[in-house]
């Protein structure tokens, strides 16, 4: 049975919840967007001269679970940061109402930072053993795939803590790199192989949340720029902001018009993923024409959740064709 957290005096009682419910928060498992990609690695090996993946689901099993508490630890740690900063504080404070501060579980009041390290550094080694015990239980231990599993556990627990990543000028990289690399990393376990093909769908894949951290980026300027945190938004004007993303939008579009013209990618696929552009596009209208930033930070994540489904099924569409 889970028990009232205790708060300062100073948070509201509507900010209390139960400690599991905040630790919850503190890991982002609502924000379930980067683990899809396990599902978009093991369709494209499947799709690979119909190279079955039953022999890869148990190493694809754990790799997923470390992910999620990989991904919890960086969550946890980005906030700890924040918090002691001070930019969480910012974000989350009485001038955006609009921003639930129970996402924020040390800025509400209900951990502690001694808690919400502990849970940083408990979720930290507990994805560490899971992605170890992926890749010795994995069908093909390739070397590049076993460094992309390495980086990608160095590089989370390190976005804001630590080497602080996202201090330093990477976090737009960061977002998309993560997302390439867990697609990429769990694929090459199971297949041993590299594709081209594959790669286009990780970066895409990796499109998604870095469109929806724009956005997120965007809106945070007063608490970024409060902590000399450089993303895009702080360091550009909100003319060269709204280009930057503009042509983010439209390198996401030509990357996949580009695959299929010239053969990296099956010729209809630029027409299979045209509802993610239109949705990038809405997207686009909405926060940086409209002024809307968080509608299309919401845009944004239905636009990644309708491009991993469409990655998936032309995944499926090329299995079928193989097996015919």
């Amino acid at each position: 049975m889970t028990t009232r957290a205790e708060a300062p005096p100073s948070a509201p009682r509507e900010l209390v919840e139960s400690k599991l419910r905040s630790y919850a928060r503190l890991g982002k498992l609502d924000v379930y967007d980067y683990y899809p990609s396990i599902a978009v690695a093991l369709s494209a090996a499947l799709a690979q001269e119909g190279r079955a993946v039953s022999a890869a689901l148990p190493a694809a099993a754990l790799f997923l679970l470390g992910s999620v508490f990989v991904i919890m630890s960086g969550t946890a740690f980005d906030d700890l940061t924040g918090y002691r900063d001070g930019s969480d504080t910012t974000n989350y404070g009485p001038d955006d109402p609009l921003r639930d501060k129970r996402r924020k579980p040390l800025v509400a009041g209900a951990l502690t930072e001694r808690e919400a390290l502990g849970f940083a550094w408990l979720t930290a080694a507990a994805g560490a053993a899971l992605w170890t015990a992926a890749v010795a239980s994995a069908p093909h231990r390739s070397v590049w795939a076993v460094l992309v599993t390495v980086l990608l556990f160095a590089a989370s627990v390190q976005y804001s803590y630590g080497l602080k990543i996202s201090y330093h000028g990477f976090q737009e990289a960061f977002l998309c790199g993560l997302g390439v690399g867990l697609v990429l990393a769990p694929y090459g376990l199971a297949t041993g192989s590299f594709s081209g093909f594959v790669l286009v769908q990780a970066v895409l894949f990796g499109f998604g949340p870095l469109m929806c951290g724009v956005c997120s980026n965007t809106n945070d300027i007063p608490g970024d720029r409060s902590v000399r945190r450089p993303t895009a938004a702080c360091l550009l004007s909100p003319r060269g902001n709204a280009v930057f993303v503009g042509a983010l939008a439209a390198a996401e579009f030509l990357l996949v018009a580009g695959a299929s013209a010239t053969g990296i990618a099956p010729w209809w696929f630029v027409l299979l993923m045209l509802p993610v552009t239109a949705l990038r596009v809405r997207q686009y209208v909405i926060g940086f024409r409209g002024g809307d930033i968080l509608r299309a930070r919401r845009l944004g994540f239905r636009a990644h959740r309708v491009c991993f489904a469409l990655l998936i099924a032309a995944n499926l569409i090329l299995a079928v064709e193989v097996a015919g």
